[in-house]
């Protein structure tokens, strides 16, 4: 009588996954903190208003057009998604995206103080962090998708964020009491991280370069996001979410104004933002998305959101800041966490960085924009703070009905558990069937 004998199974080797995901956290810690917009931000608008005098609008103004190339990102997706760069759809942009950064973070820091000057260097910083930013976020839709972990790892990606925010309070605030040169040698640094992590963890396979191929999978690169229909609903969801009259510039001279602080307290606040919001992306990834669905956590974080906005009417004191800083930390954050794995899910098969980057565009059109416009009614229409705050949540709220109205396929569904031991951690480029 044979006996069997136990078969004892190997266990499944998470490395490759491991590695992908320290790539992406040091990819958007790097591409995220050294923005112009988020370390450098207190520095810059500092400058602005006490070094060059502006009002809020033109402030604001600066910031909009300083990252126009944000504005583009999505044609920075069509490129690394169709055309592969030294047989790299991801890598090699990433490396030269970075690299390229850092040079120009130098260069501002040699920049003589004007307006216009400044403007012109960062919109080049800007240039360079797009690249970096966008094949990032492909290549986490890349791997979102081959998990089926979209809601987890989108809830990573704005833990990190959320943190680089905990860093560039305090370091932002101190940065904006000393040179300002310090500043772009402190961010040039930052973003020239992930070129090590890049060079040797990132896993790609290689893509032979063909002319026709190329221009191939470029117009159907254009052509899937014209007939994706739930793209284009998330994107209008984001658009309404995002564009009400922004605060963003206003808070910012409420507090050296009405509320005395110095660079290093406005750096406190922003830390504080930052604490609840890694709070709130933890709570998202590690429970929420696996619990309720799309649809359910889009209502909620949105409401949510649109409460931690509406704060801002009780902003009058140092200890109310505090406490609203990190209410709407927490609450916005939510929002925005709901609003990237709308992105994930709704992006098309093969168009991954395009996707996100257009979900991505019209979120930094929107908050700047609308800060400008915010700025613009504050200082020439001379409408009140607490008008503009009001305002701004009303126009935010509108966004939740129309959460009923999304695909079922979309939001309908929850994350689930999947085993990595067969998954593919190197992503091949999209195959588009030939006409």
């Amino acid at each position: 009588m044979l006996s069997a004998t136990p078969t004892h199974q190997r266990p499944a080797d998470n490395k490759p996954l491991r590695l992908a995901a320290l790539v992406i956290v040091v990819g958007v810690l790097s591409t995220y903190l050294a923005q112009t917009h988020v370390m450098a931000r207190i520095p810059l608008q500092n400058l602005l208003k006490n070094a060059l005098h502006v009002d809020r609008s033109a402030n604001a103004e600066f910031f909009f057009w300083m990252i126009l190339p944000w504005y583009f990102k999505p044609l920075v997706g069509i490129v690394s998604d169709a055309f592969p760069l030294f047989g790299s759809r991801r890598r090699s942009y990433l490396l030269i995206g970075a690299m390229a950064a850092s040079a120009a973070w130098f260069v501002l820091w040699l920049t003589p103080r004007h307006y216009g000057n400044l403007l012109a260097v960062c919109m080049i910083i800007n240039v360079a962090m797009v690249v970096g930013s966008t094949v990032v976020g492909g290549y986490m839709v890349e791997i979102a998708r081959s998990t089926s972990a979209s809601g987890r790892l989108t809830s990573v990606r704005n833990v990190v964020e959320q943190f680089a925010w905990v860093l560039a309070g305090p370091a932002g605030g101190f940065l904006a009491s000393i040179a300002f040169g310090w500043t772009a040698l402190v961010c040039g640094g930052v973003a020239f991280l992930i070129v090590p992590v890049a060079f040797w963890l990132m896993r790609e396979r290689y893509t032979r370069p063909e002319s026709a191929r190329l221009l191939h999978d470029a117009r159907h690169q254009l052509v899937a996001i014209v007939r994706a229909k739930t793209m284009w609903a998330a994107a209008g969801l984001a658009a309404l979410f995002y564009f009400a009259p922004g605060v963003m510039t206003a808070v910012f001279y409420a507090q050296q104004n009405d509320l005395q602080l110095t660079t290093q307290g406005q750096g406190f606040l922003t830390f504080l933002n930052g604490v609840s919001g890694v709070l709130a992306a933890a709570l998202y990834g590690l429970l929420a998305a696996r619990r309720f669905t799309l649809r359910t956590l889009l209502i909620v974080c949105l409401l949510l959101g649109t409460a931690g906005n509406l704060a801002y009417l009780f902003y009058t004191s140092v200890l109310r800041a505090e406490i609203i800083e990190s209410v709407n930390g927490f609450g916005y954050t939510l929002a925005e966490v709901a609003m990237m794995h709308l992105a994930v899910r709704a992006t098309p098969a093969g168009s991954e960085a395009l996707g996100f980057s257009l979900m991505m565009a019209v979120r930094n059109l929107g908050l700047f924009g609308s800060d400008w416009f915010g700025s613009h009614l504050l200082d020439q229409y001379h409408i009140s703070f607490h008008a503009l705050v009001f305002a701004n949540g009303a126009t935010s709220f509108l966004a939740v009905p129309l959460v009923l109205l999304l695909p079922a396929v979309m939001v309908d569904v929850r994350d689930t558990r999947t085993s990595t031991a067969a998954i593919d951690m190197t992503p091949a480029p999209a195959r588009v069937p030939q006409e």
